[in-house]
């Protein structure tokens, strides 16, 4: 069972590097240092909104409008840091007897 908390901590590691990346790409296409009519650009900005998307189209909802500033993925990443330390601190020595 360690194991899969083990998985289940690497996964939210490598989700959190995806959300990072997804707000510094919204940035670049904001700020026109990159522009999203590249076919490599479009690409990788389809495959990482597709990953994140789900997951914070519904924080979107619940929270106020702020105008242009999105705050969803602070809170997602909040979540996932505290299901990491609820993880790590209360699951995890849970197994660690098997």
């Amino acid at each position: 069972m360690r194991a899969v908390l083990d998985l289940l901590l690497l996964v939210l590691d490598l989700y959190t590097w995806v959300i990072i990346a997804v707000a510094v790409l919204s940035w670049l296409v904001a700020f026109n240092v990159i522009n999203i009519h590249n076919d490599l650009v479009r690409s990788i900005w389809n495959g990482l909104n597709a990953v994140t998307e789900p997951l914070l189209r519904p924080i979107r909802r619940i929270l106020p409008n702020m105008g242009g500033l999105d705050v969803s993925p602070i809170v997602l990443l909040l979540g996932i840091f505290f299901l990491q330390r609820v993880i790590a601190y209360y699951l995890y020595p849970l197994f660690a007897r098997f």
